[in-house]
């Protein structure tokens, strides 16, 4: 039990490590071969924040826990914007000015209703694997269209030309690039052996630990971007950081999974856990976009997210005792 909980905390400090150097070597490496800097944050930077999901979900699920996978990704939808937004806009309202930001909302809602549409029938299949890695394929090139018109004025393209790293050669970008990549590999299969060694333990399913441990640990990427960001007053970047990971999640990290090994999932994920990311992502919308507000996430709010995600994990916890 202490070695899986050994191999958890490391491999968690591991990700977080792993990730950001993977995404400082790659998005420095695309800066040096001349990809505009919006390009970079939308498909690169969208990519690296996410892989510790990703690498998680598919090592999970090629190993059979696929409610792992699934939990991985659902659970860290919710942290994102539960947790972490709501964390962020308690240390400091988060104002959205730009507008290819705004117009990425709806695309996150819509990619989440038609997710919970796929996985309605219980099964991740491998059709539903092909059909999530088009939308992301899809996705990703309507964002690049709406950013090629506006990177020029658009104040999230500023907020991440700011951080992408100027001052690396190719060399060692590359290098970069493939410690944090190896990195990344080797941390997610501890973290998987780690989990499932804790849920025999304990006697509890892989998608509760899917949900909660393991969801928290991989979004922690995204947790110290947002905070970082907002910390700057890059408010744009801090969520712009959130609503193109839950993408990402949704469309690679359960799309991979469906396609190396499909199978069917729990009942639970589609009766409660896609429920409250649903309504996650419509708070978010209404928040973002909202005419009251201007587009603010006001510290109430913040406040309010914050306590969803505790309600929900508590939810978690004690059906969990119950069972």
């Amino acid at each position: 039990m202490l070695l899986a909980v050994g191999s958890i905390l490391l491999g968690f400090a591991l990700l977080v490590w792993g990730a950001d150097r993977f995404v400082i070597g790659a998005a420095a490496l695309a800066r040096n071969l001349g990809v505009p800097p919006l390009l970079i944050g939308l498909t690169i930077v969208g990519f690296g924040t996410s892989a510790p999901e990703i690498l998680v979900s598919a090592m999970a699920a090629i190993q059979g826990n696929t409610g792992l996978a699934v939990g991985n990704a659902i659970g860290s939808n919710i942290a994102n914007i539960a947790l972490i937004l709501g964390t962020t806009a308690l240390i400091a309202p988060l104002m959205v000015k730009s507008d290819m930001l705004r117009r990425e909302y709806p695309l996150l809602l819509a990619v989440s209703v038609g997710t919970f549409v796929l996985l309605i029938d219980d099964d991740l299949g491998r059709i539903d694997g092909v059909l999530l890695l088009i939308a992301l394929a899809l996705t990703m090139l309507a964002l690049i269209r709406i950013g090629q018109k506006r990177r020029d004025h658009d104040p999230l393209a500023e907020e991440i030309e700011a951080e992408i790293p100027s001052d690396l050669s190719n060399l060692k970008a590359t290098v970069w690039f493939v410690v944090g990549l190896v990195t990344l590999i080797a941390s997610s299969r501890m973290l998987v052996w780690g989990a499932v060694e804790i849920a025999t333990a304990l006697g509890v399913s892989d998608l509760l630990i899917g949900l909660t441990i393991v969801a928290i640990g991989t979004s922690l990427p995204e947790l110290a971007a947002s905070v970082m960001s907002a910390i700057k007053k890059e408010h744009d970047l801090a969520i712009g950081n959130i609503v193109g990971s839950n993408i990402w999640n949704l469309l690679a990290v359960l799309g991979v999974p469906g396609l190396l090994a499909p199978g069917g999932i729990p009942a639970e994920v589609a009766e409660r856990d896609m429920l409250v990311m649903l309504a996650l992502t419509l708070a978010l919308f209404i928040m973002g976009r909202g005419t009251q507000t201007h587009g603010i996430i006001n510290r109430t709010e913040g406040g309010l997210l914050l306590a969803c995600f505790i309600a929900y994990q508590s939810w978690l916890i004690w059906h969990a005792q119950a069972a």
